[in-house]
């Protein structure tokens, strides 16, 4: 009896040690994730963006410069007389 009431005990012990470990790190994560949060809306409020890269052109920026190349390539077909 004495076995198995020392079995059941490590057992809940080893469960209890889990379940407070568990605890803890949802507590952390939690503590994080609403502080990065508080942050963005921080960011949002003072109308700061994150830095982008001034290497790497905006998408609209492509799309604006890839239709430009394709009028120029229009009007250069046109200008050497070929048929599109």
């Amino acid at each position: 009896m004495a076995a198995i009431t020392s079995e059941i005990s490590t057992h809940l012990i080893t469960a209890a040690i889990a379940l407070s470990a568990l605890t803890i790190i949802s507590l952390v994560a939690l503590r994080g994730w609403r502080d990065w949060i508080q942050l963005k809306r921080e960011e949002l409020a003072a109308g700061h963006t994150p830095a982008q890269d001034a290497t790497v052109p905006h998408a609209g920026s492509r799309i604006e410069i890839a239709d430009l190349k394709e009028r120029l390539r229009k009007l250069e077909a046109i200008a050497a007389g070929v048929d599109l």
